[in-house]
């Protein structure tokens, strides 16, 4: 496919090897920067913000959850930074595993990729069932299942017309929650000084008096902050959505840098503001009971029909990710399909240039993710959730991985890093810092009984996947490859 007029071409950067070819790229290029920046947004914000940050702030206290989300925070820059260069050197739809595959090997990219669509998939029915209770509030008469049903008809009408629909759906549902965090922010600041013009009591000002717990800064200590921050790296999955969107991007080379930097600066903004003022303002104790922190900001500022507002923004930001969900789940089949890991049909595309099979097995198989949340819920669905939670810092080591041997391979094939339009700043620290902090973060899971059945699912979940692999297509590859020559250092 020819690129967009005004769009540059971009050559794979090692365009002589068979180890960094990638799939002919055949989706339609029409999302801008901005597009893109509130993919990953929508991807980010959802529930886990508006209602269980006060969890949150109850396990680390105040000051230790704002840590635990710059934490996060740098983990987040740290993994966007290697998945620029790799986003603009392979622009292609579903990328991580394509970056993997081709990186690191093809049977680590399978496996990023069934990790990462799986990971969505049960996203979609848990998205789908947290927004039918949440209607129940004005629609108490309309059964639950019904407005699952409603919900993914619409999320799926969305993504099957084109790629640009999404974007400016994602773009709408993203600005509304984006919109709510600002005024959290704004209203509730200016309350923490003692400024309430929406308010008929006008509390005095509390600055930061609720930061010293009864416990002291740290009620939790150095471990309550350790185990948030875990779960940090968790509420900030959702970012890495742009390098699945590179395929439909315009012009990759201007607008992935430019959304990846805004994105990052965005979400420090809004989820630490977010974290900074619910935490100054709902004393530490309280904080840990209620059913969602924004409304209780909200009511204390004063503004109207507080619970109401938030519920409608909830229902938006879980369509929203429910929405970045779909489109992930969509394109890692499609890109799998294309690879040959996936039946063929999967990479059937309608002429608006949307993988439309993908696309419906996805909703399907969401659907029933729904249903075993229903049916078996100490069984199956355990099992689903447990890999999913795993499977986010897994496809982050992958693409900090991916970085490193990509530019190792680049450099060693006689690569000049400037021509490069996208540089991974501070190589080979970074994304050996980056590998190191989420691998630690994968081992500390077994210290948080929480979290430890990630690990007792998602490892056998890993090694499955590449068993699967080695023998599907390993035995039949180690014959071709002996065919393949070695290419400036480089192997198939």
């Amino acid at each position: 496919m020819a690129p967009v007029a005004g769009e540059k071409e971009l050559p794979n950067v090692l365009p002589h090897t068979t180890a960094t070819q990638v799939p002919l790229r055949r989706l339609q290029r029409s999302m801008d920067a901005r597009h893109l920046i509130m993919i990953a947004l929508g991807g980010v914000i959802g529930s886990g913000l508006f209602l269980s940050s006060g969890y949150t702030i109850s396990q680390a206290g105040p000051l230790g959850a704002i840590i635990a989300y710059l934490i996060g925070a740098v983990v987040v820059y740290l993994v966007m930074a290697c998945l620029g260069e790799l986003a603009i050197a392979y622009p292609v739809s579903g990328a991580f595993h394509i970056y993997a595959a081709r990186s690191i090997g093809p049977a680590t990219g399978f496996t990023t990729a069934w990790l990462y669509w799986l990971c969505w998939v049960v996203a979609l029915g848990s998205e789908f069932t947290a927004s039918g209770i949440l209607m129940q509030r004005w629609f108490p008469g309309v059964p639950v299942w019904l407005w699952c049903l409603i919900f993914a008809a619409v999320l799926f009408l969305l993504n099957a017309v084109s790629a640009r629909v999404f974007g400016e759906a994602e773009f709408w549902f993203s600005l509304i929650k984006v919109v709510a965090i600002v005024g959290l922010i704004v209203l509730g600041g200016a309350a923490i000084f003692g400024i309430t013009p929406l308010s008929a009591e006008h509390p005095p000002a509390i600055l930061f008096s609720n930061f010293e717990t009864p416990d002291g800064l740290f009620p939790g200590g150095f471990s309550g902050v350790l185990v948030t921050a875990l779960a940090v790296f968790y509420a900030f999955s959702g970012s890495e959505l742009i390098g699945v969107a590179a395929g439909e991007t315009k012009d990759p080379a201007k607008n992935i840098p430019k959304a990846l930097r805004s994105t990052v600066l965005r979400l420090v903004v809004l989820f630490v503001g977010a974290i900074a003022v619910v935490a100054a303002i709902l004393p530490y104790e309280q904080a840990s009971v209620t059913s969602s922190p924004f409304v209780d900001v909200f009511e204390y500022v004063g503004v109207p029909f507080a619970a109401d507002i938030m519920n409608f923004v909830i229902i938006t930001a879980l369509l929203s990710a429910g929405n970045s969900g779909l489109f992930s789940c969509a394109r890692m089949l499609f890109s799998l399909a294309e690879e040959g890991h996936a039946p063929q049909r999967l990479s059937y595309l309608t002429k608006r240039g949307v993988p439309i099979v993908a696309l419906s097995v996805s909703i399907l198989i969401g659907l029933v993710s729904l249903l075993t949340s229903v049916i078996a819920p100490g069984t199956v669905y355990l099992v689903l959730v447990s890999i999913a939670g795993f499977a986010v810092v897994a496809v982050w080591m992958s693409i900090v991985a991916s970085q490193f041997f990509h530019r190792r391979a680049f450099v060693r094939a006689g690569g000049d890093i400037k021509t490069l339009a996208y540089r991974t700043p501070l190589y080979p620290a970074l994304p050996i810092v980056a590998f190191a902090l989420l691998f630690i973060s994968i081992v500390a899971i077994a210290f948080d009984p929480n979290q430890v059945a990630a690990l007792y699912f998602g490892v056998p979940f890993v090694g499955a996947c590449y068993l699967y692999f080695w023998w599907r297509h390993g035995r039949k590859r180690r014959t071709d490859d002996a065919a393949v020559p070695v290419v400036a250092g480089v192997t198939e």
